[in-house]
């Protein structure tokens, strides 16, 4: 037995192959990663605390609670819609952070009692998620940088800020209603006060919260606007909405679990996993189309002919493949024959070429050569050992011949 033979060859891919394979894939998931931590970190330091009249961060509101609290206006911090709705009066304004931030049912109770106080209602970066029902008949418009704008209204308030840091959110409101439509962006208002009645108060929609901020407070007439704007009712109810509150999910059917965890999800993170989602595809796409080419690869251990051929009739035995067992038999033999009857080899599988030749070769031969070699498929297996005998008879009639 050769060396070949007694010798094994590992055909596992190495260490150095596997990570060759994988290291592409590794850094671009590292890099993913890596930016997800240091924008998620960034975003959450920038936006810590913000709009929380607790907070003294630059997007908290510390300071102008701290003005309105001197001014004699007392600050009431409500997390929940049940302490931001309590009964109120007609000196009670009501701030809410992020209206668009409610569900459906939340916004229904807060446009309840907004129609029951006499109050003021002051709603921050409202957008068409809530305008619909809290500001029925005003609609928005895409929004617009904050930058210094002026009032160019008549709204005491704003006239006596003068120009302020705004922008954000645009609103239009249905023709006919009476409005005060301030701080204009392309034409559209970024601040709209819609007058109450004598059952309820009015309205003030502010398109950014900039002008809340510690950071901008003491730029331009930022304070001297939320001052007015805030401080015209002795009593303020700062509410701030949060996912934790039970009243989001209060009314929501029990088995619309589904809907409750992808409310939850930001929606930019599943913008990202859906761009993640179609990278994997066009990267599988990529990956299934790049072939390669052919690499020879060493047996493990050297394979008799004989093995081969063995093993190839036990699988056509199993397969009870007999028709292609004596189609391949058919087609060697012919293959074989053709030089030897000076036939050419593409035209060995040619009854009309390979016959005659045949018959000229062995004109008294007792077998019949269009059955051997063009034949049907063997009933059974002695049948078929029979036709591989006579092929082999035939050919060495032929060689002798």
């Amino acid at each position: 037995m050769s060396p070949t033979a007694t010798g094994t060859t590992s055909t596992a891919p190495t260490a150095r192959q596997v990570w060759a394979r994988v290291r592409g894939a590794a850094l671009v998931l590292a890099l993913v990663l890596i930016g997800g931590l240091v924008l998620a970190t960034v975003r959450s330091s920038d936006a810590h605390g913000a709009l929380d009249p607790r907070s003294a961060d630059p997007h908290g509101s510390l300071a102008v609670a701290e003005l309105l609290r001197a001014r004699g206006v007392t600050v009431t911090v409500a997390t929940t819609l049940a302490e931001a709705t309590a009964p109120g009066d007609a000196d009670t304004t009501l701030l809410v952070t992020t209206p668009d931030l409610l569900t459906e049912p939340q916004q229904d109770r807060l446009r309840s009692a907004m129609e029951r106080t006499t109050g003021r209602t002051v709603l921050v970066g409202a957008g068409q998620a809530s305008l619909t029902t809290l500001a029925p008949g005003v609609t928005s418009a895409p929004s617009a940088p904050v930058r210094e704008r002026a009032p160019a209204c008549t709204l005491p308030a704003a006239t006596r800020a003068g120009s302020v840091d705004l922008g954000g959110e645009r609103y239009e409101n249905s023709p006919g209603t009476t409005t005060e439509a301030c701080y204009r962006a392309d034409g559209l208002p970024t601040l709209l006060l819609l007058p109450g009645s004598a059952d309820a108060g009015d309205t003030v929609l502010l398109g950014s919260p900039d002008i809340l901020y510690n950071a901008r407070l003491d730029q331009l007439g930022n304070a001297s606007l939320a001052l007015q704007l805030l401080g015209s009712k002795p009593h303020l109810v700062w509410y701030l909405p949060s996912l934790s509150d039970t009243s989001a999910t209060a009314d929501t059917p029990a088995d619309d679990t589904t809907g409750d965890f992808l409310a939850l999800i930001p929606s930019g993170w599943l913008w990202g996993a859906l761009q993640l989602a179609l990278a994997a595809v066009l990267a599988a796409l990529w990956r299934s189309r790049r072939l390669g080419p052919l690499v020879t690869e060493r047996l493990p251990v050297a394979l008799r002919a004989s093995e081969a051929t063995e093993g190839r009739a036990r699988l056509y035995r199993k397969a009870n493949a007999r028709d292609r067992a004596a189609t391949v038999l058919r087609t060697a033999t012919r293959i074989r024959l053709a030089p030897l009857l000076g036939v050419p080899v593409q035209d060995a599988h040619s009854p009309d070429r390979l016959l005659p030749a045949l018959s000229a070769r062995l004109p008294e031969t007792t077998a019949d050569p269009r059955n051997l070699l063009f034949g049907p498929a063997p009933a059974d297996d002695a049948t078929l050992i029979r036709l591989a005998d006579q092929l082999d008879a035939l050919e060495r009639e032929v060689r002798t011949s």
